[in-house]
């Protein structure tokens, strides 16, 4: 057991996956502040100084009732609320991660070289006498038969 998970340990499956987790957790901050600092203040200013992460509706007020400036306080005071503005921040973030996840791995696809074998077949076998023959041809030069369909399928 001590060998298998040695072997598990050291594959690049598993080393990549925990360079991919520490990077990632480095980009999700990169991202946070990327929305919060830089995306959302222009947007605020469009919206008329509005701050979506603090945006909410009250579902149920406390018992004396009362207005609260964020959405903190009424949770500490025991109103139930709709917090939308964390959500679409929240929802902000993702989209720039998914978006720049996308651009990356376009980006290394781009870069991958093709893989060996990767080539068009240029032969196949013959459905009758199992033979291997071009992938062009119509007759097999081996038992005669004709072979179906078009050149080259």
């Amino acid at each position: 057991m001590l060998k298998e998970f040695k072997e598990f340990a050291v594959k690049g499956n598993a080393v990549d996956m925990a360079v991919g987790i520490i990077i990632g957790a480095a980009f999700g901050g990169i991202v946070t502040s990327l929305v919060k600092d830089l995306i959302m203040p222009p947007i605020g200013v469009l919206t008329g100084g509005l701050d979506f992460s603090n945006q909410f509706l009250i579902l149920k007020n406390t018992p004396g009732g009362g207005a609260f400036a964020t959405a903190a306080e009424a949770a500490k005071a025991g109103a139930v609320t709709w917090n939308y503005g964390n959500f679409l921040t929240l929802l902000v973030n993702f989209l720039i991660v998914a978006f720049a996840v996308f651009l990356l791995v376009r980006a290394i696809n781009r870069l991958k070289r093709p893989q060996p074998g990767a080539e068009a077949p240029v032969s196949k076998d013959c459905p009758y006498c199992l033979m291997t023959i071009s992938i062009k041809a119509t007759r097999c030069p081996h038992c005669t038969s004709e072979i179906g369909g078009t050149p080259g399928s």
